[in-house]
């Protein structure tokens, strides 16, 4: 697997995801407005990347404080709200993020005490996100049937997150119980995740897959070429619906015109309890030049009029199931995920 994102010497350290697969570059931070600029700038991505780098962030801010400090509260506002402005739509960030105030809580008036337990927790997110990763790994591996062909959308993998990977993660662990599959890796456009990070990693990994254009895939469900469809996700309302990468919608309208069943990986810590339905979602829209073109290559002049919203809304009624670290949500999600947090 992949090292996302590690904590070495004081530093956060990141593979440049916008480098990949050409060049597997790392950045080392020193101040956490480096980490809001490496997540804003899709140095790192993925909902649960994301509340990890924020985590970190925030311990490297509070490093940075003197152990004298005379409003550490406001302090640690300024590093939170910075943090925090980066991202809207991935709720990992904001989740993250107030588990690092509840350790200022309760550690707020002792700074190097509060020094040493924030970054305790921060690692504690980090190494607890590959351990739910795994699970809903062998929890959702059951999805997929022996010669199975897997779409995916966007990455949600090791690079998505502090290891292993959602929807990547069902895949390795129907891959390792030795099922034999192949996966089909939309490019997703305008930021080409899948087939700059997906058709990588599978490829790190061994695991058969091939790249197709966003606007294949109806064309390959009509003939019979996909046999189930899993998704990660950056936010889960209460009732179900999801916002992940956009293109993921129009996926699952495919997906069950075509009776293939549509599957959700997340963690819990993607549910955002606060959000009735897909309406209470933000969708962060980015730079309109992301669109008219990748990198510094242009495909249209550059006063062309360009919408570029960084993710889509799909309906609980779409998706066959929620595949997280407790169980698979199916039927009554407001009920499920309720009994998940109780």
């Amino acid at each position: 697997m992949i090292p996302t994102i590690e904590w070495i010497n004081g530093k956060v350290v990141m593979i440049d995801q916008r480098k990949l697969p050409f060049e597997e570059v790392y950045i080392e931070h020193s101040h956490y407005r480096q980490v809001a600029d490496s997540i804003r700038e899709m140095v790192i991505r993925g909902a649960p990347a994301i509340g990890v780098a924020a985590a970190l962030g925030v311990a490297l801010g509070v490093n940075m404080l003197s152990d004298d400090e005379e409003d550490v509260q406001t302090r640690l506002s300024e590093i939170i709200k910075e943090l925090a402005s980066t991202r809207p739509t991935a709720v990992n960030l904001f989740w993250a993020l107030d588990e690092m105030k509840k350790v200022f809580d309760r550690y707020g008036s002792n700074i190097p005490e509060l020094k040493n337990k924030i970054l305790e927790k921060a690692l504690e997110i980090k190494i607890n996100d590959e351990k739910v990763n795994r699970a809903i790994g062998m929890i959702g591996e059951v999805v997929i049937k022996d010669g199975d062909t897997i779409l995916t959308h966007c990455n949600a993998g090791s690079l998505a997150t502090a290891g292993y990977g959602t929807a990547l993660g069902v895949i390795r662990s129907a891959h390792k119980a030795g099922k034999n599959l192949s996966v089909i890796a939309g490019e997703t456009r305008p930021f080409l995740q899948g087939a700059r990070l997906t058709v990588w990693e599978m490829q790190k990994e061994n695991i058969p897959v091939t790249l197709i254009t966003d606007s294949m895939a109806g064309y390959l469900m009509s003939k019979g070429k996909i046999s189930v469809v899993i998704v990660g996700a950056d936010r889960i309302a209460q009732n179900g619906d999801t916002a992940n990468k956009i293109g993921t919608f129009s996926l699952a309208v495919l997906a069950k015109f075509h009776q293939i069943p549509f599957y959700v990986a997340a963690p819990l810590s993607t549910i955002d309890r606060k959000a009735i339905s897909g309406k209470d979602i933000p969708v962060e829209e980015r730079s309109h030049d992301e669109v008219r073109g990748y990198l510094k290559e242009r495909t249209t002049v550059p006063e062309t009029s360009v919408l570029n919203p960084a993710f889509d809304i799909t309906p609980f009624a779409l998706i066959e199931g929620i595949i997280t670290e407790k169980k698979i949500i199916r039927s009554d999600p407001e009920k499920e995920i309720s009994a998940l947090f109780s």
